[in-house]
């Protein structure tokens, strides 16, 4: 087992088949923001360089707090860098969102160490997504070779350092599967290890060419209609304006507010803040015009706001924090202001982040995430397999379930 107090080595590992190699990096700024952002693509704000910069170099994610950095970048025979997997190697399972503490506690109660574990997501943002970044100006066929590489390259991660587990979570549906077929393949030429399939659900509002938001309400059922008119109409009515804030109109005050926000939510909730103070400054410094800022007022005191990232095609919700408890206040702030910028925009979607059964009759549609996973040990990568499978199941019944719930004339109420 690896000894977190020594430096870890760089892994190298060559793909005997196209001559890449795969290695081992300490931080984002060890790979040229360029070529980082060239293989993220500019669909997600959360994906870019900047954004995983800003965790790390704020001490938001670091190994003081249990994220150390150990990114893997795959390079063709010319020393190239032509694809990226955000890599860390976690001390513990929080801040991930995707949840293995029963795992962490089976393989502890076995005898064994369960971290440090192999970890790629984007840290504290449950956000689907492309994780294998791969060059966009390869050829499609070499594209998926990459890709196989680099996945294949993170297990070896697992081997040579004598972890327990590798997980890559919230990963793109195309992604999965090709990892998880894969990982069927008991063929003689198939790569070595297994990927386990885990399925998550989360909850994605998505613009149906809307006008404006009473558009949208128009193509709700009565009783929901006027239940979402009701609940806004009572913030207003409560004294609350709300203000939209992007780009070169955020100021330090407003960031200053917003931590109060979220430090005191955090300490309502769950007691520990992921993020610093210095991760606000750094990503208003360097991508502010993918930030959507809304800050509350109630009787002209600012109480409390929400940050989401603007995508391409998408407004993600992120934080949120209150001083104040205002009936439905985390509503509008969160959900209604979000659709009501992402009609005004044309953007896509809007994805609100993990769990919250009450999203889906106010118009938030149920939809599945992937996982993947390899456990270090046969015995339990047979029982994380089963028990994946068995709470596919159950997910997939809660999901035809919540269909039900959801407020469009269309659908069974």
């Amino acid at each position: 087992m690896v000894d977190m107090d020594d430096d870890l080595p760089h892994i190298t590992r060559t793909a005997d088949s196209t001559g890449w190699t795969a290695e081992m990096v300490e931080s984002a700024d060890a790979i040229p923001h360029d070529i980082w952002d060239t293989c993220a693509g500019n669909q997600n704000p959360m994906l870019s360089h900047a954004f995983f910069s800003a965790l790390e170099n704020s001490q938001s994610a670091c190994a003081e707090t249990g994220w150390i950095p150990r990114h893997l970048v795959l390079k063709d025979h010319s020393e190239q860098i032509c694809g990226i997997l955000p890599l860390y190697l976690k001390t513990h399972s929080y801040g991930e969102y995707v949840f293995d503490h029963s795992w962490a506690d089976a393989w502890r109660r076995a005898g064994g160490q369960y971290y440090p574990k192999a970890q790629s997501g984007i840290p504290f943002s449950p956000v689907p997504g492309q994780r294998l970044l791969i060059d966009p100006g390869l050829p499609a066929e070499q594209a998926r070779d990459a890709a196989a590489v680099l996945a294949k390259a993170c297990l070896g991660c697992v081997d040579q350092l004598g972890l327990s587990s590798a997980h890559i979570t919230f990963l793109s549906k195309d992604e999965h599967d090709a990892l998880t077929l894969t990982s069927s393949d008991t063929s003689p030429d198939a790569p070595s290890g297994e990927w386990i399939s885990r399925i998550g659900m989360q909850f994605h509002w998505h613009n149906k060419s809307y006008q404006d938001f009473d558009d949208f309400l128009s193509h709700l059922a009565s009783r929901k209609r006027k239940s979402i008119r009701r609940e806004r109409r009572d913030i207003a009515n409560a004294g609350v304006r709300l203000v939209q804030k992007q780009g070169d109109d955020l100021t330090a005050a407003d960031w200053d507010q917003f931590y109060r926000f979220y430090l005191a939510t955090i300490d309502r909730k769950w007691g520990g803040a992921y993020l610093t103070r210095d991760f606000f400054d750094q990503i208003h410094n360097s991508m502010r015009d993918h930030i959507l800022l809304v800050i509350a007022s109630h009787d002209g005191d600012p109480v409390a706001g929400a940050i989401n990232f603007i995508g391409q095609d998408t407004l993600y919700g992120r934080n949120w924090g209150s001083l104040v408890d205002i009936p439905f206040l985390h509503f509008e702030t969160c959900y209604y202001q979000a659709i009501d910028f992402a009609i005004a925009n044309g953007l896509a979607r809007v994805e609100a982040g993990a769990q919250g059964l009450h999203k889906v009759q106010r118009g938030y549609e149920p939809v599945y995430t992937y996982s993947v996973h390899h456990m270090n040990n046969a015995q339990f990568q047979d029982a994380v397999r089963d028990f994946t499978a068995r709470e596919a199941s159950q997910i997939e019944r809660e999901r035809q379930e919540l269909l039900t719930w959801l407020p469009y004339k269309n659908s069974a109420l």
